[in-house]
């Protein structure tokens, strides 16, 4: 690998554009360490889980700039964005971060607001008097 590869991975409204170079298995986020960055233990694993299912922890340096979307989309766009650029690295990790599901888009979001309702479905409080 001679150049700098990189992906975009995307969850509710949270972009993450990763950056993957040879190295030692720093990842940095918007300037900041990951585990600094996510400071819950839940979220630390969403983003270390496609170089653990390689197990790849200490052969890449990851940059990461992400923004929008609260903390859990922006670990899972991360962590889609990741496993994006490991294939790009190498189309052999394709089947088994495939197997773990880390290939798939997942592209649920939050539901709009409709009139007439209180939430995007939830009515309001009928009164019969």
């Amino acid at each position: 690998m001679e150049k700098q590869k990189n992906a975009v991975g995307r969850r509710k409204e949270a972009v993450a554009r990763v950056y993957l170079n040879k190295g030692t298995g720093n990842i940095t986020v918007n300037d900041r360490e990951y585990k600094e960055y996510f400071p819950i233990m839940y979220l630390q694993n969403q983003v270390e889980l496609p170089l653990k299912t390689l197990d790849l922890q200490s052969s890449f340096d990851i940059v990461v700039n992400v923004q929008g979307g609260g903390p859990k989309g922006q670990a899972e766009a991360i962590k889609m964005g990741i496993s994006r650029v490991l294939c790009e690295v190498n189309p052999e990790y394709r089947p088994s971060l495939k197997k773990e599901g880390l290939m798939t888009r997942d592209s649920r979001s939050v539901e709009r607001k409709k009139f007439g309702k209180a939430k995007a479905r939830r009515s309001f409080q009928f009164s019969k008097r």
